[in-house]
């Protein structure tokens, strides 16, 4: 299983648990894309609102294709809807990514 990489802007809500996180990554066009969910979807730590950010987080992926661009860059289509039904706040489950914005689940 894949992972991609994220940042985690803020904590959108924690009076429920879990609590919930807005995070962000920019695909392989430069797009800017918004992720909000509970917060173990994002990291094993137990973050809030009194946590400080933005910090790093991931979210778990299934790759879909990969190839090179002309430029030489190796481009990744990915699903964030499997294993975990997470969608952007643009309701998108499928980008495209650079392979270096990837990385192994533990």
């Amino acid at each position: 299983m894949k992972e991609l990489a994220i940042q985690i802007m803020r904590c959108v809500d924690d009076k429920h648990q879990p609590g919930w996180l807005e995070c962000e990554f920019i695909d392989a066009e430069g797009r800017r894309h918004t992720l909000v969910d509970k917060v173990p979807i994002f990291s094993g730590a137990p973050l809030d609102s009194n946590s400080k950010y933005p910090q790093m987080g991931g979210v778990a992926c299934e790759i879909l294709n990969t190839w090179h661009d002309p430029p030489g860059r190796e481009l990744v289509r990915i699903t964030i809807n499997r294993p975990y039904h997470v969608e952007s706040t643009d309701k998108l489950s499928e980008f495209v990514v650079l392979a270096t914005q990837l990385s192994e689940i533990p």
